[in-house]
């Protein structure tokens, strides 16, 4: 049998983003007329990410508006959800303007929002038989038009935020269905495990949303491990960057090169392992490692990468085993153990975990 559900307390909130501090960092820095304002828009973008007036009753419901409030599902498993239109300003969470089962209201980032937490709701539930973010029926929130130019996407602890994006590198964020899952699923680490956002364990954090972000999206295809792209952010670049996303599952160190941006810094094997204080101790930038391990276990077991090997992730991710501060080696282990908790001693899942971690030169069985 799969591990039993961790207890659902919420971790410390953490405002999540999906583009790295470095990479805006260097945005900022251009000296390009044909990039002015996205040199502007990162410069804005890396100090408003700091989690100032961000908090608004975050973690108490009964803070809310009544309307929604009254969005919560009585019923298990029938989602609520809820985005607000921030209208250019940085003013959380910005006006209601759709709510469960209303129309269209006609804007494109609105509609995008809302069917990316419907399709990251229905692989959580579908699949995991999690009921939203904390299993608990929480209303899925959204707020769209955050600030101007604005050039990111972030879970603040409450709510996920999108950014238009400057116009010269950064589209739109709702754009990308695997960001959507991807800060989603940031939410659910927050009950289900409470990582710390910081070194390994942040680095972890961030791999389970990206994880997620790629199985929201290949659920929704109907992709196989081996027709997906395992791409996180792909579409949110515009025709200017070489590049097709921000990070890449499969091949870390390879989503983009390009002479603005500089090449995708990603190590794809613990002897890359990044030191570093920038970036919660490179949070984005050690992904990567458990990142490829995952891959390779979807890619080697063939099929929906859903069915088995995202199984055996979420298994690790509620079962309890992890602490909040859990290293690569740690949460390695405890992949193998939900291997053989669900499919046996002998599998070939159970095989594919080990030879996974084996790949990037993390030892699961220590």
């Amino acid at each position: 049998m799969p591990p039993q559900q961790a207890t659902l307390t919420a971790a410390p909130r953490t405002v999540c983003s999906i583009v790295p501090p470095f990479l805006l960092a260097r945005i900022a820095t251009l000296d390009d007329p044909r990039f002015e304002r996205a040199a502007h828009a990162a410069r804005r973008s890396l100090i408003d990410v700091a989690p100032h007036g961000l908090d608004h009753g975050r973690g108490d419901h009964s803070l809310l508006p009544r309307s929604l409030r009254d969005l919560e599902p009585a019923i298990r498993g029938h989602i609520g959800r809820a985005i607000s239109d921030a209208q250019g300003t940085e003013v959380l969470p910005g006006t209601l303007v759709r709510t469960e089962g209303s129309p269209e209201t006609g804007d494109v980032s609105v509609t995008e929002a809302y069917e990316g937490l419907g399709r990251t709701f229905a692989l959580f539930w579908d699949v995991f038989d999690r009921d939203s973010i904390d299993n608990l029926s929480a209303p899925l929130e959204a707020t769209v038009h955050y600030g101007k130019l604005y050039d990111n996407a972030f879970w603040d602890g409450r709510r996920m935020v999108f950014g238009d994006g400057d116009g010269e590198i950064f589209d739109g964020f709702t754009r990308s269905l695997s960001v959507i899952g991807h800060e989603l699923a940031h939410g659910v680490t927050e009950f289900a495990a409470g990582l710390v956002y910081r070194d390994q364990s942040g680095a972890l954090n961030e791999h389970i949303s990206d994880v997620f972000g790629a199985l929201v999206e290949q659920y929704a295809r109907g992709h196989t491990a081996a027709d997906a792209s395992w791409l996180i952010g792909e579409g949110i670049f515009t025709d200017e960057v070489e590049g097709n996303a921000l990070r890449s599952l499969k091949a870390p160190g390879t989503a983009y090169d390009d002479d603005v941006l500089g090449k995708d810094p990603q190590p794809d094997h613990f002897d890359g392992y990044v030191k570093t204080l920038d970036d919660n101790g490179g949070v984005h930038l050690n992904s990567g490692i458990p990142n490829r391990a995952f891959w390779s276990v979807a890619d080697s077991l063939g099929g929906y990468a859903w069915e088995r090997a995202g199984h055996i992730w979420y298994d690790t991710l509620t079962g309890g085993a992890l602490g909040p501060r859990a290293d690569f080696s740690r949460f390695a282990a405890a992949t193998v153990a939900s291997a053989v908790a669900r499919f046996g001693q002998d599998s070939a899942e159970h095989q594919a975990v080990v030879a996974g971690w084996t790949l990037v030169g993390i030892n699961p069985t220590r």
